[in-house]
Protein backbone atom coordinates (compact mmCIF):
# COMPACT_ATOMS: atom_id res chain seq x y z
CA UNK A 1 0.00 0.00 0.00
CA UNK A 2 2.54 2.72 0.78
CA UNK A 3 4.41 1.82 -2.59
CA UNK A 4 1.03 2.60 -4.84
CA UNK A 5 0.51 5.93 -2.92
CA UNK A 6 3.33 8.02 -4.28
CA UNK A 7 1.79 6.20 -7.94
CA UNK A 8 -1.64 7.64 -7.15
CA UNK A 9 -0.61 11.31 -5.89
CA UNK A 10 1.31 11.62 -9.13
CA UNK A 11 -1.75 10.45 -11.50
CA UNK A 12 -3.68 12.68 -9.53
CA UNK A 13 -1.54 15.78 -10.33
CA UNK A 14 -1.48 14.92 -14.10
CA UNK A 15 -5.27 14.65 -14.32
CA UNK A 16 -5.82 17.71 -12.42
CA UNK A 17 -2.90 19.74 -14.76
CA UNK A 18 -4.94 18.57 -17.88
CA UNK A 19 -8.25 19.77 -16.12
CA UNK A 20 -7.03 23.15 -15.19
CA UNK A 21 -5.73 23.58 -18.78
CA UNK A 22 -9.06 22.68 -20.41
CA UNK A 23 -10.79 25.07 -18.23
CA UNK A 24 -8.51 28.08 -18.95
CA UNK A 25 -8.84 27.27 -22.99
CA UNK A 26 -12.87 28.07 -22.85
CA UNK A 27 -13.13 31.78 -22.44
CA UNK A 28 -10.31 31.97 -25.49
CA UNK A 29 -13.14 29.79 -27.29
CA UNK A 30 -15.91 31.92 -25.98
CA UNK A 31 -14.33 35.30 -27.31
CA UNK A 32 -13.38 34.16 -30.82
CA UNK A 33 -15.41 36.46 -33.23
CA UNK A 34 -17.94 35.41 -35.75
CA UNK A 35 -17.48 36.45 -38.95
CA UNK A 36 -20.60 37.79 -40.29
CA UNK A 37 -22.13 37.42 -44.04
CA UNK A 38 -22.97 40.13 -45.49
CA UNK A 39 -26.53 41.02 -46.62
CA UNK A 40 -27.08 40.78 -50.37
CA UNK A 41 -30.45 42.69 -49.33
CA UNK A 42 -28.57 45.69 -48.41
CA UNK A 43 -26.44 45.91 -51.63
CA UNK A 44 -27.05 48.98 -53.58
CA UNK A 45 -27.71 49.38 -57.28
CA UNK A 46 -25.41 51.35 -59.29
CA UNK A 47 -28.30 53.67 -61.08
CA UNK A 48 -25.34 54.38 -64.08
CA UNK A 49 -24.77 51.43 -65.16
CA UNK A 50 -21.45 51.00 -68.35
CA UNK A 51 -24.19 50.33 -70.76
CA UNK A 52 -25.15 53.68 -71.37
CA UNK A 53 -21.36 54.97 -71.93
CA UNK A 54 -20.46 51.81 -74.35
CA UNK A 55 -20.06 52.82 -77.74
CA UNK A 56 -22.79 51.23 -79.27
CA UNK A 57 -25.20 52.73 -76.97
CA UNK A 58 -23.46 56.36 -75.96
CA UNK A 59 -24.68 57.95 -79.11
CA UNK A 60 -27.93 56.49 -78.87
CA UNK A 61 -29.67 56.48 -75.96
CA UNK A 62 -30.04 59.45 -73.11
CA UNK A 63 -29.00 58.37 -69.55
CA UNK A 64 -31.13 58.28 -66.77
CA UNK A 65 -31.53 61.58 -64.73
CA UNK A 66 -29.13 61.91 -62.75
CA UNK A 67 -26.22 60.25 -64.06
CA UNK A 68 -23.36 62.21 -66.03
CA UNK A 69 -24.05 62.70 -69.18
CA UNK A 70 -23.08 60.48 -72.38
CA UNK A 71 -22.19 61.55 -75.62
CA UNK A 72 -26.14 61.90 -76.73
CA UNK A 73 -26.74 63.90 -73.75
CA UNK A 74 -23.73 65.96 -73.88
CA UNK A 75 -25.02 66.39 -77.84
CA UNK A 76 -28.56 67.42 -77.54
CA UNK A 77 -27.53 69.80 -74.52
CA UNK A 78 -25.08 71.79 -76.52
CA UNK A 79 -27.82 71.68 -78.88
CA UNK A 80 -30.91 72.84 -76.52
CA UNK A 81 -32.94 70.61 -77.04
CA UNK A 82 -32.35 69.58 -73.02
CA UNK A 83 -31.81 71.18 -70.07
CA UNK A 84 -27.96 71.56 -68.97
CA UNK A 85 -28.84 71.48 -65.08
CA UNK A 86 -30.68 67.64 -66.06
CA UNK A 87 -27.73 65.93 -65.53
CA UNK A 88 -24.79 66.53 -63.57
CA UNK A 89 -21.13 67.24 -65.46
CA UNK A 90 -19.15 64.81 -62.89
CA UNK A 91 -20.35 61.74 -60.66
CA UNK A 92 -21.39 62.13 -57.44
CA UNK A 93 -19.10 60.71 -54.31
CA UNK A 94 -21.28 57.84 -54.32
CA UNK A 95 -21.36 56.98 -57.43
CA UNK A 96 -17.76 57.18 -57.70
CA UNK A 97 -17.60 54.27 -54.92
CA UNK A 98 -20.05 52.62 -56.60
CA UNK A 99 -17.98 53.15 -59.77
CA UNK A 100 -19.93 55.56 -62.51
CA UNK A 101 -19.42 53.80 -66.02
CA UNK A 102 -19.61 49.76 -64.46
CA UNK A 103 -21.39 47.91 -62.18
CA UNK A 104 -18.77 47.78 -59.45
CA UNK A 105 -14.74 49.46 -59.63
CA UNK A 106 -13.44 45.70 -59.38
CA UNK A 107 -15.67 44.02 -61.97
CA UNK A 108 -15.82 46.70 -64.83
CA UNK A 109 -14.43 44.89 -67.62
CA UNK A 110 -12.94 45.90 -71.28
CA UNK A 111 -15.79 45.63 -73.39
CA UNK A 112 -13.61 46.13 -76.69
CA UNK A 113 -12.15 42.77 -75.65
CA UNK A 114 -15.18 40.84 -75.69
CA UNK A 115 -18.30 40.08 -77.43
CA UNK A 116 -20.79 42.53 -76.79
CA UNK A 117 -24.54 42.43 -77.04
CA UNK A 118 -25.81 45.63 -79.12
CA UNK A 119 -29.04 45.18 -77.92
CA UNK A 120 -29.13 44.13 -73.98
CA UNK A 121 -31.39 42.90 -71.92
CA UNK A 122 -30.95 45.81 -69.41
CA UNK A 123 -32.52 48.13 -71.44
CA UNK A 124 -35.92 46.44 -70.71
CA UNK A 125 -35.43 46.13 -67.19
CA UNK A 126 -36.52 48.11 -64.50
CA UNK A 127 -35.35 51.36 -63.79
CA UNK A 128 -33.81 51.18 -67.16
CA UNK A 129 -36.74 50.44 -69.37
CA UNK A 130 -37.57 54.13 -70.22
CA UNK A 131 -38.37 53.63 -73.94
CA UNK A 132 -41.67 51.88 -74.90
CA UNK A 133 -40.06 50.61 -77.75
CA UNK A 134 -36.54 48.28 -77.82
CA UNK A 135 -33.53 49.95 -79.49
CA UNK A 136 -32.36 49.40 -82.85
CA UNK A 137 -28.88 47.99 -83.03
CA UNK A 138 -29.10 48.11 -87.06
CA UNK A 139 -29.34 51.94 -87.37
CA UNK A 140 -26.47 54.30 -85.43
CA UNK A 141 -28.89 57.29 -85.32
CA UNK A 142 -32.06 55.74 -83.62
CA UNK A 143 -32.05 56.49 -79.50
CA UNK A 144 -34.58 56.60 -77.15
CA UNK A 145 -36.19 58.81 -74.48
CA UNK A 146 -35.99 58.42 -70.91
CA UNK A 147 -40.21 58.88 -69.83
CA UNK A 148 -39.12 60.46 -66.95
CA UNK A 149 -37.99 63.75 -67.94
CA UNK A 150 -36.97 67.04 -65.32
CA UNK A 151 -39.96 69.86 -65.63
CA UNK A 152 -38.17 72.45 -65.42
CA UNK A 153 -36.96 73.08 -68.51
CA UNK A 154 -38.22 76.13 -69.03
CA UNK A 155 -36.70 77.34 -66.36
CA UNK A 156 -33.07 77.12 -67.46
CA UNK A 157 -31.47 79.51 -69.54
CA UNK A 158 -32.12 79.41 -73.74
CA UNK A 159 -28.71 79.02 -75.81
CA UNK A 160 -28.63 80.33 -79.05
CA UNK A 161 -28.92 78.05 -81.85
CA UNK A 162 -27.44 80.37 -84.01
CA UNK A 163 -24.42 80.99 -82.19
CA UNK A 164 -23.70 77.04 -82.50
CA UNK A 165 -23.58 77.56 -86.16
CA UNK A 166 -27.48 76.21 -86.97
CA UNK A 167 -29.55 77.87 -88.94
CA UNK A 168 -33.69 77.86 -88.26
CA UNK A 169 -35.51 76.08 -90.97
CA UNK A 170 -38.39 78.05 -90.29
CA UNK A 171 -40.37 80.17 -87.95
CA UNK A 172 -44.05 80.49 -86.14
CA UNK A 173 -45.37 83.67 -84.90
CA UNK A 174 -46.18 82.53 -81.50
CA UNK A 175 -49.41 83.99 -79.31
CA UNK A 176 -48.38 85.15 -75.93
CA UNK A 177 -45.49 82.80 -75.80
CA UNK A 178 -47.58 79.31 -77.05
CA UNK A 179 -47.73 77.63 -79.78
CA UNK A 180 -49.64 74.51 -81.18
CA UNK A 181 -48.26 71.68 -83.42
CA UNK A 182 -49.86 69.43 -85.59
CA UNK A 183 -48.22 66.74 -85.89
CA UNK A 184 -49.08 64.71 -89.40
CA UNK A 185 -48.17 61.35 -89.97
CA UNK A 186 -47.63 60.56 -93.79
CA UNK A 187 -45.76 57.13 -93.21
CA UNK A 188 -47.34 53.54 -93.63
CA UNK A 189 -45.70 53.33 -89.90
CA UNK A 190 -46.58 54.32 -86.27
CA UNK A 191 -44.64 57.27 -85.22
CA UNK A 192 -43.55 57.24 -81.48
CA UNK A 193 -43.01 61.47 -80.16
CA UNK A 194 -43.31 63.11 -76.94
CA UNK A 195 -43.09 66.83 -75.36
CA UNK A 196 -39.38 67.18 -73.45
CA UNK A 197 -40.48 68.27 -69.92
CA UNK A 198 -44.55 68.17 -70.65
CA UNK A 199 -45.74 64.60 -72.12
CA UNK A 200 -44.63 61.01 -71.48
CA UNK A 201 -44.12 58.71 -75.49
CA UNK A 202 -46.87 58.35 -77.23
CA UNK A 203 -48.09 57.15 -80.36
CA UNK A 204 -49.10 58.50 -83.71
CA UNK A 205 -50.69 56.07 -86.37
CA UNK A 206 -49.52 56.09 -89.88
CA UNK A 207 -51.68 58.37 -91.93
CA UNK A 208 -53.31 60.33 -89.05
CA UNK A 209 -52.50 63.53 -87.13
CA UNK A 210 -52.95 64.88 -83.77
CA UNK A 211 -52.66 68.59 -82.47
CA UNK A 212 -50.17 69.55 -79.54
CA UNK A 213 -51.78 72.51 -77.72
CA UNK A 214 -50.70 75.38 -75.15
CA UNK A 215 -46.96 74.48 -75.88
CA UNK A 216 -44.40 76.95 -73.87
CA UNK A 217 -41.81 77.92 -75.88
CA UNK A 218 -39.01 77.09 -75.92
CA UNK A 219 -40.06 73.45 -76.19
CA UNK A 220 -38.63 70.31 -78.10
CA UNK A 221 -40.46 67.36 -79.48
CA UNK A 222 -39.07 64.32 -80.49
CA UNK A 223 -40.07 61.59 -82.98
CA UNK A 224 -39.37 57.87 -84.33
CA UNK A 225 -40.80 55.43 -86.35
CA UNK A 226 -41.56 52.53 -84.67
CA UNK A 227 -40.30 50.34 -87.27
CA UNK A 228 -36.59 51.66 -86.93
CA UNK A 229 -36.81 53.26 -90.64
CA UNK A 230 -35.61 56.63 -91.59
CA UNK A 231 -38.21 59.73 -90.73
CA UNK A 232 -38.17 63.02 -92.91
CA UNK A 233 -39.48 66.56 -90.56
CA UNK A 234 -40.68 69.17 -92.71
CA UNK A 235 -42.04 72.24 -89.99
CA UNK A 236 -44.96 74.88 -92.19
CA UNK A 237 -46.19 77.49 -90.31
CA UNK A 238 -49.52 77.86 -90.73
CA UNK A 239 -51.71 81.50 -91.69
CA UNK A 240 -53.34 80.76 -88.19
CA UNK A 241 -51.04 82.47 -85.45
CA UNK A 242 -49.38 80.58 -83.05
CA UNK A 243 -50.17 77.10 -85.66
CA UNK A 244 -47.24 74.95 -86.76
CA UNK A 245 -47.66 72.09 -88.84
CA UNK A 246 -44.99 69.11 -89.04
CA UNK A 247 -45.01 67.01 -91.90
CA UNK A 248 -43.70 63.37 -91.04
CA UNK A 249 -42.85 61.60 -93.94
CA UNK A 250 -41.24 58.61 -94.97
CA UNK A 251 -37.21 58.91 -96.57
CA UNK A 252 -33.80 56.47 -97.58
CA UNK A 253 -31.76 59.78 -97.23
CA UNK A 254 -29.83 59.11 -93.88
CA UNK A 255 -28.76 63.03 -94.38
CA UNK A 256 -32.71 63.74 -93.97
CA UNK A 257 -33.44 61.93 -91.33
CA UNK A 258 -34.45 64.40 -88.14
CA UNK A 259 -35.25 63.27 -84.75
CA UNK A 260 -36.10 66.47 -82.83
CA UNK A 261 -37.29 69.69 -83.17
CA UNK A 262 -37.07 72.51 -80.95
CA UNK A 263 -38.92 75.74 -81.23
CA UNK A 264 -37.29 78.93 -79.65
CA UNK A 265 -38.59 82.04 -77.27
CA UNK A 266 -38.35 83.74 -80.56
CA UNK A 267 -40.46 81.52 -82.76
CA UNK A 268 -37.32 80.26 -84.49
CA UNK A 269 -37.53 75.99 -85.49
CA UNK A 270 -34.61 73.81 -85.18
CA UNK A 271 -34.52 70.63 -86.53
CA UNK A 272 -31.36 67.98 -85.47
Amino acid sequence: MKSNSPKFRKSAELVAAICGGLLMSFPAFAQTPVTQQPSSANAKVNPCPSIFYEPQHTNRVLVPQGCPPNALTQRMQSQGMLPSGSVPAAPSADQTRMGVGGETPSTTTNSTNSGVNPNPGILNERPYNRSQQPSQPDSSTTYTTPQQVPTQQNSVTEPSLQQQGQTPVTTVALANGNVNVRLVNDTGANVTYQVIGDTDQRSLSGKSDVILQGLHAPVTVTFQREDGGLLSVTPQPSSETGLLEVRLKETTNVAQDKKAMRIQSNGSVYLN
